[in-house]
């Protein structure tokens, strides 16, 4: 447990150093799609995938609402929906509430640019029935001004 908390740690310090993102906007919209890289449950290596979907509408510059569909291989699927709040363009805090899952999960993560609305991302949530979860993924953003 240490140790994934000392990873999260390096991953959340080294976004915060590194260059900022192309600057999302107000009404900008984002898809994203990620899975997940650890997660306490998993057992055995390969064992079971959580994958997830989520869009993003820029309510401000910082702040976005979401839905999405979390994908497990051996569960059903779970509706999600939550927000995030942009420390800066490239440190966000989120929530999602997880239905059919019943399950709400708080996190940080940071996005590094690829391309001007193309960002590679990784995020650590916990999940209040007692998971914690290292997820990677990717997001573009598409603009709306």
């Amino acid at each position: 447990m240490r140790s994934f908390v000392t990873t999260i740690a390096v991953i959340i310090i080294g976004i915060a150093l590194s260059s900022n993102a192309a600057a999302q906007n107000a009404n900008d919209l984002m898809i994203t799609g990620g899975l997940d890289l650890i997660k306490t449950d998993n057992i055995k290596l390969f064992d079971k995938a959580q994958i997830g979907i989520e869009a993003h509408y820029f309510v401000t510059r910082r702040f976005t609402t979401s839905v999405g569909m979390e994908i497990w291989t051996f569960q059903d699927e779970s509706f999600v929906f939550g927000s995030r709040w942009y420390l800066q363009d490239n440190l966000f805090i989120r929530g999602r509430a997880l239905i059919g899952e019943n399950d709400f999960s708080l996190g940080i993560g940071g996005s590094f640019p690829l391309k001007n609305s193309f960002r590679a991302e990784v995020a650590g949530d916990y999940y209040f029935k007692g998971e914690f979860a290292l997820r990677g993924g990717f997001a573009y953003i598409i603009r709306m001004n």
